[in-house]
């Protein structure tokens, strides 16, 4: 699929009242902005999904036929010098012909002394990479940026796919979400609809597979299958892993849960739910969850409108910086509780990145 815990943890709440926190704007231009991390010294990195090329074509698992370009990157932003710069560029992007809803570097999280590890996205049947070339070759892998900007390509997830295919069905993968640890990174496939674990050594393993569920068919007419599509994946305070998921489609309203997968793997638990295409979560100091949509109202609704939402621990819940998200894509929190959120995600040269200050 692209852009495609224990029963006392699940929280299902009305949003309370709170005052409309502003969202600032301090970077723009930006090529799909998805994933946002904090490195080392205090920069924001941003993924930017690229805006595809001229290059050859596949058809992706959406429906479409995006075509290649090597016009993915990673933005940095100096948030005390208050400028932006591309420091990374050539990564595989696919679009369609207006370069909206780019597949290519998706995730990005920090690890040691600078090093980034990133996903880049395929949203195919990865044996369709053959068709791509050589400048193709680096989809549906993992990639480690060095703090000059260079970077190489790390952990193939396509072949893992078409090796093991742990959710079973169609063969698809999309590399989305990604959390660097000690010696391992862990990444939520988008397409292939799991949890994997990549070891120091390059290894790969599934950690966990996510169940699909009936939700109402469009127009009624009964109840239809939907895959989970998870795209986020955080460490929890208790020490868990906590996955949020799009869905797919009808990308039914209120669907999306976050899913608690114990370190070891196993099968995942509901920890939250109740949201609505969930694009990305983070933790707070004090144990809140804060969620990300891209849909507020659900992919299919047209309406691009987003949502943030904060889960304090007692399971109240409030809408921050309501109305002025748009197709959201990414989220990290400083170590202040200054929140940073990339928006306008699908659009080529639109993308922003937000500050929302608590």
């Amino acid at each position: 699929m692209s852009l495609s815990f224990l029963s006392k943890y699940v929280f299902i709440a009305a949003l309370s009242a709170a005052p409309v926190l502003a969202a600032d704007v301090i970077a723009s231009g930006l090529n799909n902005p998805r994933g946002i991390a904090i490195s080392p010294n205090g920069d924001l990195f941003v993924a930017e999904a690229g805006t595809g090329g001229t290059g050859p074509c596949i058809a992706s698992s959406n429906g479409t036929t995006p075509c290649l370009g090597n016009t993915g990157s990673i933005t940095r932003i100096d948030l005390r010098k208050g400028t932006q710069e591309r420091v990374a560029t050539g990564f595989p992007s696919l679009a369609v012909a207006n370069g909206s809803g780019a597949i290519g570097p998706a995730g990005i999280s920090f690890q040691g002394q600078g090093n980034g590890y990133i996903t880049l996205g395929l949203g195919a049947n990865p044996t369709l990479r053959s068709q791509l070339g050589e400048d193709g070759a680096a989809t549906a892998h993992t990639a480690r940026m060095q703090p000059n900007g260079k970077w190489s390509v790390e952990a193939d997830l396509g072949t893992f796919e078409i090796n093991n295919n742990p959710a079973g069905g169609p063969i698809d993968t999309n590399p989305f979400g990604i959390l660097a640890l000690p010696g391992k990174q862990i990444v939520a496939d988008a397409g292939g609809n799991d949890l994997l674990e990549i070891g120091a050594n390059g290894k790969i393993q599934t950690l966990a597979v996510f169940p699909g569920q009936m939700v109402p068919a469009p127009g009624g007419g009964g109840l239809i299958p939907a895959e989970p599509v998870p795209t986020t994946v955080v460490v929890g305070p208790d020490g868990a892993y906590y996955v949020g998921q799009l869905t797919g489609f009808p990308f039914f309203p209120g669907s999306a849960n976050v899913y608690r997968v114990s370190p070891q793997g196993g099968t995942p638990t509901v920890a939250y739910s109740g949201f609505t295409n969930i694009v990305s979560i983070a933790f707070g100091s004090d144990g809140s969850l804060y969620v990300l949509e891209i849909s507020k109202n659900g992919l299919r609704s047209g309406n691009p409108l987003g949502a943030l939402i904060k889960v304090l621990p007692d399971g109240t819940r409030t809408e921050l910086a309501a109305g002025q998200l748009f197709m959201p894509g990414g989220l990290v929190l400083a170590s202040d509780g200054t929140i940073y959120v990339t928006n306008w995600s699908v659009l080529p040269g639109g993308g922003q990145v937000l500050r929302i200050q608590q």
